[in-house]
């Protein structure tokens, strides 16, 4: 079964990252957190960018190869914190050579930028991203998938991306949407 790794960085947007991981664990999709540059003394706790102090399921390392999606989310300043972490730029590109799904929304798409994983490729990003993102086909679209590649806005957008990447990994999320009342509230 496929199964997705999503990164918490010091200030990672809390609704965007818990919204995921609870999306794919209730569709069925093994989902693991991984803490990047976490607390004191190895510590798995990670603060997000509304001082909420979450544990992550295990540390950052190279257990995350052995996962089919990397889940980059936004916050501030957790997604300057993924791109400027040449360990986490390297899992990028390793996941893109390899073919594997890469995913990230609001300031998580400034490390595909930084990985040099976007040339050619449609994309979307935070409002006033498309100078952000060069080389990047940008798109005003809510979601956008490009071959292994899946983009979002911003903490707004989640559901929709949550759904998405369940749907990239292979679930029927028609009868999840309706459990969840997501249909019911406007969603498409």
């Amino acid at each position: 079964m496929e199964k997705a790794a999503v990164l918490m960085a010091e200030g990672y947007e809390e609704g965007e990252t818990l919204t995921i991981v609870d999306i794919l664990r209730r569709a069925g999709i093994p989902c693991d957190t991984f803490a990047v540059g976490s607390g004191e003394e190895g510590e798995s706790f990670v603060k997000g960018m509304h001082g909420m102090l979450i544990k992550a399921d295990k540390e950052f390392s190279d257990e995350v190869k052995a996962y089919d999606m990397l889940v980059l989310p936004g916050g501030r300043p957790g997604g300057a914190n993924l791109r400027e972490n040449p360990e986490v730029i390297s899992m990028v590109k390793y996941f893109a050579a390899e073919g594997k799904y890469v995913a990230a929304m609001c300031s998580g798409t400034l490390v595909l930028a930084e990985a040099d994983v976007i040339e050619g490729k449609r994309v979307t990003g935070y409002t006033g991203y498309e100078e952000k993102l060069p080389g990047a086909v940008f798109k005003e679209d809510v979601v956008v998938a490009d071959g292994n590649l899946i983009t979002s806005q911003g903490p707004a957008t989640v559901y929709p991306f949550a759904y998405k990447l369940a749907e990239v990994l292979g679930k029927d999320v028609s009868v999840l949407k309706e459990r969840m009342l997501y249909n019911f509230a406007g969603g498409r």
